[in-house]
């Protein structure tokens, strides 16, 4: 039987997916540069849509990583590690939760997620499009991902043998 924590990890990555999605569509609408208020609402929007998808999946990975009884990092380096920690496997254990793709993706906008938060009166919408780019990779594969994941580590029941 499968551990009904899966459900706060397809709720949190669900979440992440949302965010990421309106983030690009904020991005795609433009009208971004400029002193106006209308500039400063899409990329104050754009800017907190991304890092909701981040931090809504890094909880998803957090809720993962209890479900496999494996601590969390620890540390100034905190988030990145959390990156590099699903990105590969445990040796004697589980393999990699996500690929390289999701993976890069993932530090892309966990990257992105610094700007958000903590240089964001220096925010460049031209320098924004490899994020945009990662967070459409996250938005069309990390359901995929995890459901892959958890099949291989956590097989659904087979109910019809007998």
């Amino acid at each position: 039987m499968s551990d009904a924590r899966w459900l706060d990890v397809a709720d949190d990555v669900g979440s992440a997916v949302h965010h990421f999605t309106m983030a690009v569509r904020i991005f795609e609408l433009g009208e971004m540069d400029g002193d106006d208020l209308d500039a400063y609402r899409n990329r104050m929007a754009f800017m907190q849509a991304m890092q909701s998808g981040y931090t809504s999946l890094e909880g998803g990975l957090e809720r993962l990583l209890a479900i496999l009884s494996e601590e969390r990092p620890s540390g100034g380096d905190y988030h990145a590690t959390l990156v590099r920690r699903v990105s590969r496997p445990v040796p004697g254990g589980r393999p990699a939760i996500l690929d390289g793709v999701i993976s890069a993706a993932l530090d892309e906008t966990r990257r992105f997620r610094h700007v958000a938060r903590k240089n964001y009166n220096g925010f460049e919408v031209t320098e924004a499009v490899t994020a945009v780019e990662a967070a459409k990779t996250i938005g069309s594969g990390i359901e995929a991902a995890i459901a892959s994941f958890k099949e291989t580590i956590d097989p659904a029941d087979d109910l019809t043998q007998t």
